[in-house]
Order: C-alpha cells, then sequence, then structure tokens
C-alpha cells in the first residue's frame, strides 16, 4: 500500500523551479487554485506556500484518463503532480509543468466559504469565520511571514544583547496596574483575572539581579473599543532592564525598532511585494517631543488639547500629520501616568514616561520605574489604589530594588505598521475583540 506522504512528497516548493529547470522532473504539491479549460488545453494553478505553479495539460501530450482527472478537479483540492519543466515566459517563475502523473491527496467540498483567488471581495468577518481559507491567500499569509520575521529579529536582538527571555503568569489575582480594564474568570473557589499587563512582574525581576529580561507574550484588556486599532486580546513586546535610564531604555527601542525593519526589508521582500507596501525605514534618530510641545502643535491645529489630558483620536491625527513617521513624546504629566513611573527628579510634576509613535498610532509607552520602597507605596495611595492589593509586589522592593527602566511594545500594532495594513485583526491569526470568540 502506497503511504499517502509519500505520494504528496514534493521535490521543490513553486519559488525553486526556474528556466534553468527545463528538461528535468519536478513533483509539486499544492492546492488547485484555479482551472481553466480550452478544450484542447487544460490549464491549473497548483498554489503552495511560496507561490503559484502553472500545470499545462495539452490533450495531444497527457493520456486521455488524466486529462479527465484535471478536469474534474475542484478549487483547494489538494493534488500532487509529476512533470516535466517547460520554459514558458508568461508563466508564474517563467515555467509550467507538463504532468505525467496526477495523485489526488484530498478532494474540497463546495462551494468554498471565500474566494481565495481575491477575484471576489470577503467581508472582514465572512474571512475571519473562514480563517484557514483566508490565510491561504499569499498577500494574506505575506502578513504572518512578516510578523515571523519581526517576532524572530525581536529574540535574536535580546538574545544579542544578553536579555534573559522571561514568561510571567497570565492569570493574576489583581490589577496589574489598578484599571479597572479586566476579565474576570473562576479560579477554583476565588476570583482570578487575566493579566492587563507583565508589568508588575517584570519589576520583580528587577530583583532578582537577572539585569535585562524580555517576554513575548499575550495581554488581555476588557475595553470596550470598536476601533481598527484595538483588540481584547493582543501580543506584547516587553523589555525591562536594571541600573539603565529612560534614555537608555528609549535607545533601546529605537535600535530595534531600525533593526526589524532592516531585517524585514532584506528577507521578505516578495512578502513586501505581494502586499504592494513600501517600508518606512528612517536612517535619521527619531525625534523627541515633550508633552506640552504635543500640546501646542496640537491646538495650533485648532484641535483643543489642555495639560493634563492623554490623547484623543483627533489629536493623534493632527499629531501624526505634523511628526511624520517615528517619534517619541516625553515629559508626561506624572498625574495622568500609573503608579510605578519614576517622577522627574528635577520638576516631580512632571514624568520619566515616554510613547513611541507611528505618525497617528501608539507603538509602545514606557519610563523609569520607582525603585524606592516608601515613595512607590505612597504613589500607589496617591493613585487612590490599595497597597495590601500590591504586597507580593512591594516585598521585591524591601531588599535592595535596582534602579530600571523599560517599556511595552504592541507587536499587533508594530506588524500594521511594516505591513500596511490599515486593520490590527488583520495581522492577528484568530483575532479576539467585543463581537469576536471564535474561531
Amino acid at each position: 500500500m502506497t503511504n499517502i506522504f509519500d505520494k504528496c512528497k514534493r521535490t521543490h516548493y513553486s519559488n525553486e523551479i526556474s528556466p534553468d529547470f527545463a528538461g528535468e522532473t519536478v513533483k509539486v504539491t499544492g492546492w488547485v487554485h484555479e482551472i481553466r479549460d480550452l478544450g484542447g488545453i487544460v490549464f491549473v494553478l497548483l498554489r503552495d506556500k511560496n507561490g503559484i505553479t502553472q500545470i499545462t495539460a495539452p490533450s495531444k501530450k497527457v493520456s486521455e484518463e488524466m486529462m479527465k482527472d484535471i478536469r474534474a478537479a475542484r478549487k483547494e483540492t489538494i493534488v500532487t503532480v509529476t512533470g516535466t519543466v517547460q520554459e514558458s515566459p508568461k508563466a508564474p517563475n517563467g515555467i509550467e509543468l507538463i504532468p505525467s502523473n496526477i495523485d489526488v491527496i484530498n478532494v474540497s467540498q463546495l462551494p468554498l466559504p471565500l474566494d481565495t483567488t481575491e477575484k471576489v471581495d470577503a467581508e472582514m468577518d465572512t474571512r475571519l469565520d473562514a480563517r484557514f481559507m483566508d490565510i491561504r491567500k499569499h498577500d494574506v499569509s505575506a502578513i504572518f511571514k512578516i510578523k515571523n520575521e519581526m517576532l524572530h529579529t525581536v529574540r535574536n536582538y535580546f538574545y544579542d544583547k544578553d536579555f534573559t527571555e522571561i514568561t510571567t503568569p497570565k492569570l493574576v489575582a489583581s490589577a496589574t496596574e489598578g484599571g479597572t480594564e479586566l476579565f474576570p474568570i473562576t479560579y477554583f473557589e476565588k476570583e482570578a483575572f487575566l493579566g492587563q499587563s507583565p508589568q508588575l512582574y517584570k519589576q520583580m525581576m528587577m530583583a532578582t539581579g537577572l539585569d535585562s529580561v524580555f517576554e513575548i507574550g499575550q495581554i488581555f484588556r476588557a475595553e470596550e473599543h470598536d476601533t481598527l486599532r484595538h483588540l481584547n486580546e493582543a501580543l506584547s513586546i516587553d523589555a525591562e532592564m536594571s541600573f539603565k535610564s529612560q534614555e537608555d531604555v528609549m535607545g533601546l527601542l529605537e535600535d530595534l525598532i531600525k533593526n526589524i525593519l532592516n531585517n524585514v526589508q532584506d528577507k521578505c521582500a516578495s512578502e513586501l511585494e505581494d502586499l504592494g507596501h513600501e517600508l518606512d525605514v528612517p536612517s535619521e534618530p527619531f525625534p523627541v517631543v515633550p508633552y506640552e510641545e504635543v500640546i501646542d502643535i496640537v491646538n495650533s491645529q485648532d484641535v483643543e488639547m489642555e495639560y493634563g489630558e492623554d490623547l484623543n483620536r483627533a489629536a493623534e491625527k493632527v499629531l501624526g500629520e505634523t511628526m511624520g513617521s517615528y517619534y517619541f513624546i516625553t515629559e508626561w504629566p506624572t498625574a495622568i501616568k500609573p503608579f510605578y513611573v519614576m517622577p522627574n527628579s528635577d520638576d516631580p510634576e512632571k514624568s520619566t514616561a515616554f510613547d513611541l509613535m507611528y505618525r497617528d498610532l501608539e507603538l509602545s509607552s514606557g519610563s523609569q520605574r520607582i525603585h524606592d520602597y516608601d515613595l512607590l507605596y505612597n504613589q500607589i495611595e496617591t493613585k487612590d489604589l490599595n497597597p495590601d492589593s500590591f504586597e507580593k509586589y512591594l516585598q521585591a522592593f524591601k531588599y535592595g530594588m535596582p534602579p530600571h527602566s523599560g517599556w511595552g511594545m504592541g507587536a499587533d500594532r508594530l506588524t500594521m505598521v511594516i505591513t500596511g495594513v490599515k486593520n490590527i485583526r488583520e495581522t492577528v491569526l484568530f483575532p479576539r475583540d467585543r463581537r469576536r470568540l471564535t474561531p
């Protein structure tokens, strides 16, 4: 009995076959993307993860039985084709295969939930409901290949900088940052929550002597947003460093972003081409804009913003149009930042907090953190929070907590930027928003 895996064992992916292979026999496996029957000749476009191979079946060169099998093929059926490579300038990669054998591996049902040839547009909900098929489209799979390269770059960057990768709990007993936007869950006889940030755990790690840590993990926010840039489950890239200042970790973040952009540009050229996106790779240092200057910029464009307010959507748009691509906002008011953010030593009304923006999109926020136990305890009380709820966290600050700084960055938002897509749901395999919990 022939093993099915032997039947579908390919010799090449589509992008590996060129006109230099003319006259050679190859074996390709993939999905039937499209069929064109012109009577005396049938064209089958076979799709794999790297591209498309044209199968050309002239009735004069192919057996009657095989022609019958080819004509009976359905879209999205998986087939393995063995054939001879022939140069064909108008075909993908400049080649076509004249088949000598076709094995049907698995027949697709019809009708399809969506059109993988993209000749018929599908609504976002339709695409997400049939995500397994949506990602078969090369411009969609390109997003996740680019995201993969981005995450690969992030890990290598941190490893090269002697960071330690950590994984922190996603089931927590209380609010990470004192907010109310938490998903409660039943945890045996207790109430628990899905973690909204690894922030407190990252800071506790600074007391371990590991110095520099990073994490790539899920975060959960029970916010009732319904926008193109918000999700209720997101992927966060977090870094924390002992004995490093706000300026140090801002420099690290900028350098990491530039490394990501350069690597994606070098290694994902075909994916960027599939998306029709030209990457914005800045060579100059990212501009730094103090919060008070942000207010002046926003107000000068007839959008009202007062000191002590966060950026609303209108303010973000104005700022993005003015500043261009990547830039930092610094010197945020201490009063509107979380309790763990260190106030500026020269002017405690201002903090060491910063945001990294891309045009009108916030990508990252960070700061120098408070490392002094008494100041941290006082800040928790100042924010109308109960220090008892942070007992285990505070304990780490009693026994020699080094000064430290760090940041968190939205991996899905960064993927939006480097792929050019406008809806964050496109950057996540199975997105979770206020209306979607399946698939």
